[in-house]
């Protein structure tokens, strides 16, 4: 069976103490060898090793020491030993260490009277404590305040004991008078939080008496104020209003626990607008005065609440909120981000908005630690903003688009999908957009940023100054043509860097000088350095060159080529449209089927380290033959259908979060037949204008049934799991409840037997990531009845975890023991998994990341694409991130990505590709990533187990 334990103390596991090695120790004179001696037997006893010889000792050459050091490790000793027998009785030799405590009490030194109080407050031996009593009393009146304040927790500890209310028996009355005469703060929080525990009512009588002077106690007192307020506060809500002044008092304490917990304890207590607007106050000032991020951080977390039940009055703290933006923590300013998007309103917009420019112009410093991060975070909420309020975003855009190219790659990826959307959902702005991209465009260096604004330049020139000014942007990016010639000599020549003017420095050359040859002919003879490759590459060229698309497709990459060549096609079909010159037009199409058949031959140049990829080739190609022809039909489609594919895609988002928003406003209402009290009809007697506020909303709460929601007990009956057999001696059922970090099992054990079970014993082990937090104790059963026997398990990572066991118990029949093998309880990681949604960029970002993949081959009975795929979505309890658009249509082809988020915040992919064969089944595979190796074998194991189509 497991004991207490009051003490916890680090052992480190090398070549443990010999008993007797302490033994000699103790017996000597050296006092620094006797503590170290009394040391190691503290640690081996609280490492399970019983040293049953080493008390006697102690007693005759240890009790005896004057020494302080000694004497606390004494009181340590004997707090950890065992002082009774098997049946619970006393140890004869506890009667030695009787006197000895006495006399400590009556030391002239406060040191040793103060811990041997301390040791008794953790006493539970009444035979021990009882002798003692008048020593304890008589140091409630010590002239140190040590002494006093261990008194008043002995005290205390023995009147919680099931005798001690007949040892003390006018304990409340003695420690009610220490209270009023008590200076010391320490001494006077002990006395109260005793009266707090012990007697209640003559707590409560004293903070009513002392009202007035609450405010000037200390921090320590004052908390134990605020516990005792809540306690009677929960127990008895009609006294509400007078205690929640006490609180509101307490708000401007110079303690930021105390001021944290006044604002915890108000916000549970009270639902009034001025409560919880003081409450918000009060999380605010906190956050800007505190230095510590993970203070920060837990405030935050606060006020994340205050936001989903409160958000009206959270709304008029936004701009507090905002503050928080000067910490130069990323996870404080990510979830002050976050907090701040959900609090904007047509009011504070334009305050929020300049807030958040003031904070991207900040992140062009140098010295702000990881700038480039913080900056896509606010472009991200300022995007949030935009699309919020569109009338915001002329105001910003501009701002932003000077980082399109920022060296932070995905920061300008946000800034350029910004533009994009911005651009089609505000056509005001237009003109302006379209101008500044342009003349920001030669500095964009990444390619996934340059496909995205070729694609803008594309679709949204449309006046004949805007095409012709994207034409020519676009040739200055790639420069001159060719993009690369070949010497006689075999050299490769990027033609740009011979550009008059370019100042780049150009490679080191060979040396050549004439040779005569046999026929008396002359011809160059080439001398190559050893640093100097035979082949030079034209990516060697591709950092000198001062065009950025040229520098990007000098490196390979034809999926840009390809973008240019379409945005040029867009482009020259728009100018046949607007312009009037024949000449004008056949002249901008030759010079653009020109670069186009450049672009071809780079492809299937040597020079660069792999050649062009199919599809880029095929998709220039067919740029070359719209551009020679004069289909109707082809121009439809790339000028209309291009563009009203794009508005489909941002119509279907902005349905996406406006479900998501309309699911998370749902609330649950009572019915329209409770009883309701009326406002108007109560007595506003003796009542503040915050208990009134206070009653409102409780009435308004029990109006919308926020005050009772009974669970569904259906739900509930799901968790228990029978763990024996019904013809079993023991019946056992658990009832498994998960609370994130937390499983508690509730296992009641039914006695079927006419005798009594006795030392009967829950035995529990686990395999996974769980763990015992306490072995259950032995019972005793008589015939017929039942027991209930709670077990908690800790949980640390989200694993399918098998719990297993036996019950174990003596009859007084048998002399073996008998067992009882339980059946598995099986976790189920469903429970530590919630949807979750999470951008397209950052699910690429992590699906290269995360190293750890299991691959899971499609094996249904389900025949329809869609339906599998809803049903792995209901069966993982996962969110599928792939829009609705993107999945219609029946063409035997689904491929989706879906994600969750664990209560550990591991996050957890899934990309779904399943295809219909001739024969209806369905074939494909199902990867799994994570960062973790539990979570993706657990999550496949679950779809190999639910994907048959049962549920």
């Amino acid at each position: 069976m497991e004991k207490t334990c009051t003490l916890l103390v680090h052992f480190d596991k090398g070549t443990p103490a010999l008993a007797n090695e302490i033994k000699e120790q103790l017996e000597g004179h050296d006092t620094e060898r006797k503590i170290d001696a009394m040391k190691k037997a503290v640690m081996l006893l609280l490492n399970g090793e019983t040293l049953p010889t080493l008390f006697i000792t102690i007693v005759r050459y240890v009790l005896p020491s004057e020494d302080h050091t000694v004497q606390k490790l004494l009181l340590l000793y004997l707090e950890i030993i065992d002082k009774t027998d098997s049946r619970g009785k006393i140890l004869p030799e506890m009667i030695l260490i009787c006197q000895n405590l006495r006399n400590n009490l009556q030391h002239p030194n406060e040191y040793i009277r103060g811990v041997t109080l301390r040791f008794l407050a953790r006493l539970n031996e009444a035979e021990i404590i009882e002798p003692l009593i008048p020593s304890i009393l008589s140091n409630l009146d010590h002239r140190h305040a040590f002494v006093r304040r261990n008194a008043i927790l002995a005290m205390m500890a023995i009147y919680k004991l099931p005798q001690g209310e007949h040892m003390l028996i006018d304990a409340p009355e003695m420690i009610e008078k220490t209270l009023t005469t008590e200076q010391d703060l320490s001494s006077r929080r002990n006395a109260f939080l005793m009266l707090f525990t012990c007697a209640q009512d003559r707590a409560v009588n004293y903070l009513l008496n002392n009202l007035e002077n609450v405010s000037g106690w200390g921090d320590i007192l004052q908390m134990v104020v605020l516990e005792l307020v809540r306690k009677v506060c929960r127990t008895n809500p009609g006294e509400k209003g007078k205690y929640i002044k006490i609180i509101v008092s307490l708000l401007s304490s110079p303690s930021a626990a105390v001021m944290y917990e006044c604002a915890g304890t108000l916000v549970s207590l009270s639902s009034a607008p001025t409560a919880i607007r003081a409450a918000a106050n009060c999380y605010c000032q906190l956050l800007l005065s505190q230095s510590d991020n993970n203070v920060k951080l837990i405030i935050l977390d606060r006020l994340q609440e205050l936001k989903v039940s409160h958000r009206e009055i959270m709304v008029e703290m936004i701009m507090d909120v905002l503050r928080a933006l000067g910490s130069p923590n990323l996870d404080i300013r990510r979830k002050t981000l976050d907090i701040a998007l959900d609090l904007i309103t047509p009011r504070n917009i334009d305050e929020v908005v300049m807030m958040l420019k003031k904070e991207v112009v900040k992140t062009q410093s140098k010295e702000l630690e990881k700038g480039g991060e913080y900056r896509q975070m606010l472009v991200q909420a300022i995007h949030s903003c935009a699309l919020k309020f569109p009338e915001v975003a002329s105001t910003v855009v501009h701002l932003l688009m000077d980082f399109l190219g920022d060296s932070n790659v995905a920061s300008a990826i946000d800034v350029v999908f910004f533009v994009r959307e911005i651009i089609e959902t505000n056509s005001s702005l237009r003109e302006s957009i379209m101008a500044r991209l342009l003349d920001t465009f030669y500095q964009i260096q990444s390619s996934r940023v340059c496909t995205c604004a070729l694609w803008i330049i594309g679709e949204y020139s449309l006046s004949l100054q805007e095409i012709e000014g994207g034409i020519s942007v676009i040739k200055q990016s790639l420069g001159d043509l060719p993009f690369y010639t070949t010497a006689e000599e075999g050299e490769v020549i990027d033609t740009s860097a011979t550009k008059p003017g370019n100042q780049t420095p150009t490679p080191p050359t060979a040396s050549k000088r004439p040779a005569i040859l046999a026929d008396g002919t002359y011809a160059t003879q080439v001398a190559v350095p050893a640093s100097v490759s035979t082949v030079p590459s034209l990516m060697a060229m591709a950092g000198s060159t001062t065009a950025n698309l040229r520098a990007i497709l000098l490196t390979g990459d034809f999926f840009l080529g390809a973008v240019v060549a379409t945005t040029f096609t867009k482009l020259i079909l728009r100018l046949k449209e607007v312009q009037s010159s024949n000449v004008a037009v056949n002249k901008a199409t030759a010079d653009v089927l020109l670069i186009m058949v450049s672009m071809l031959r780079l492809g299937q140049s040597a020079a660069l380290p792999h050649l062009i990829d199919d599809d880029s080739y095929d998709r220039i190609s067919l740029c070359i033959r719209v551009l020679s022809g004069s289909d109707d039909r082809l121009k439809t489609v790339w000028l209309k259908l291009c563009r009203e594919s794009f508005v489909k895609m941002i119509a279907d988002k902005q349905y996406r979060e406006m479900e998501e928003t309309k699911a998370l406003a749902q609330e649950s209402y009572a019915q329209p037949d409770d009883l309701i009290d009326f406002y108007h009809l109560k007595s506003r007697k003796g009542m503040s204008q915050l208990e009134l506020e206070d009653e409102v909303q409780n009435d308004l709460k029990r109006a919308v049934g926020e005050i009772t929601k009974d669970g569904d007990g259906g739900k509930k009956l799901n968790r228990v799991l029978q763990l024996t057999g019904l013809s079993d001696p023991v019946y056992a059922e658990a009832y498994v409840t998960v609370h994130q970090y937390d499983i508690v099992l509730d296992v009641t054990i039914i006695n079927r037997t006419t005798e009594t079970l006795q030392n009967l014993c829950l035995e529990l082990a686990t395999m996974g990531d769980l763990k015992l937090v306490e072995r259950p104790q032995n019972y005793a059963l008589a015939p017929d009845t039942s027991k209930q026997i709670r077990a908690n398990i800790k949980v640390s990572s989200t694993e399918t975890g098998v719990i297993f066991g036996n019950i174990v118990y003596e009859t007084t029949s048998v002399l073996d023991r008998n067992v009882v093998v339980l059946n598995d309880i099986h976790i189920d990681i469903m429970d530590y998994i919630s949807p979750a949604s999470c951008a397209d960029v950052a699910f690429r970002n992590m699906w290269a990341e995360f190293e750890w993949e299991n691959k899971v081959a499609i094996n249904t009975s389900i025949q329809d694409v869609t339906e599998f795929l809803n049903h792995i979505v209901a069966s993982t309890n996962m969110k599928c991130l792939t829009p609705l658009s993107a999945l219609e249509g029946d063409c035997g082809f689904l491929a989706a990505n879906l994600y969750a988020k664990s209560v550990f915040g591991e996050d957890a992919l899934v990309n779904l590709s399943v295809e219909k064969q001739t024969d209806g089944k369905l074939n494909g595979f199902i990867r799994i990533r994570s960062k973790t190796q539990g979570i993706a074998l657990s999550l496949g194991d679950k779809i190999t187990l639910k994907q048959k189509g049962s549920v």
